[in-house]
């Protein structure tokens, strides 16, 4: 199979039967093999009752229900353990990715030996205060963190190898990073390409302004397991070594100047009544803290083990 299409939705009962005529015309046209994936992130409407009915009619089309709205990243998880084509290509369901893409993005993954393709909006029809300038904001400060020199990390087109999308956890609301993911997997052929972006054609946009914020502090997160995931106690234990030693030092320098007074006669007063005396066992209390944390993370990272993410509710027969 050449293309496994994945589209995670949510409440879009009005565009899914136009946007898979379109995507099915596209595909055929250009005599792709292909299956459709419709991923139902506990929707309320008829978004389900229109894909089953669409996988009657046609069984490249197939869908996963969540018993409940998990969120993006859930659904795009689900919809990649799935997949089987050569390429996958991700798009959201509310018409605003143009299918016409799909093919110039297969070219450039299966020709241009690309790992991860991303759509880039250049030309946006959002708000420009509740979305555009958030978004150039974002997608400037995830330039800078992640080294991913992208425009559109929010993209929700984009086309990947087959091996990239089995090799990355999309886990939270990381759906953002997967270009990140990617590359801190060692997937590092990642680029760009502009497409056509259009106006919501039917109800309303399922993310508020609040997404940049966990946007920001997802960042964060990456950039965190980025660097120190994998080994906790290079960032903890060698912050707890250190703070443990500068307050034992400072400790150690607080009773050495207190017994010199003593034996000198000099004036001194009592070390708990200094108070940098209490500001050197916070420190050391402190480091040694941290080098616990460091080192508990790394035992749960020995042990931790896969826990179920989200519950399907129900299959296409076809599954």
């Amino acid at each position: 199979m050449q293309i496994s299409i994945v589209i995670p939705l949510l409440n879009e009962e009005q565009s899914i039967i136009e946007l898979y005529n379109w995507i099915a015309q596209v595909l055929r046209s250009n005599s792709f093999s292909y299956e459709i994936i419709f991923i139902d992130d506990g929707s309320t409407d008829n978004s389900w009752e229109a894909i089953a009915s669409l996988s009657k009619e046609d069984d490249r089309v197939k869908g996963i229900k969540f018993n409940r709205n998990y969120g993006k990243s859930q659904a795009l998880h689900a919809g990649f353990l799935k997949a089987q084509g050569e390429v996958v290509i991700t798009m959201d369901a509310d018409l605003q990715d143009n299918p016409e893409e799909i093919p110039e993005l297969y070219r450039m993954v299966k020709e241009e030996n690309y790992d991860l393709v991303s759509g880039w909006k250049k030309k946006r029809y959002d708000n420009v205060l509740s979305k555009n300038l958030p978004s150039k904001l974002f997608n400037a400060a995830a330039r800078k963190t992640s080294g991913v020199k992208l425009h559109d990390f929010n993209c929700g087109l984009k086309a990947y190898k087959k091996a990239v999308i089995k090799n990355i956890d999309v886990y939270g609301e990381m759906h953002r990073y997967i270009p990140v993911l990617a590359k801190n997997s060692g997937f590092i052929k990642i680029t760009e390409k502009e497409v056509q972006h259009q106006a919501r054609k039917y109800g309303n946009t399922k993310f508020g302004v609040e997404r940049f914020i966990n946007g920001f502090l997802d960042l964060i997160s990456i950039w965190f397991l980025s660097k120190f995931g994998r080994r906790p106690m290079h960032l903890f234990g060698a912050l707890g070594v250190l703070m443990f030693i500068v307050g034992f030092i400072s400790a150690g320098w607080i009773g050495i100047s207190k017994l010199y007074k003593l034996y000198h006669g000099l004036p001194n007063v009592l070390v708990t009544s200094n108070p940098w005396f209490y500001i050197a066992l916070t420190v050391m209390v402190i480091g040694t803290q941290l080098f616990l944390a460091g080192f508990l993370g790394e035992l749960i990272l020995r042990s931790k083990r896969e826990k179920e993410r989200y519950l399907i509710n129900k299959t296409t027969a076809n599954f």
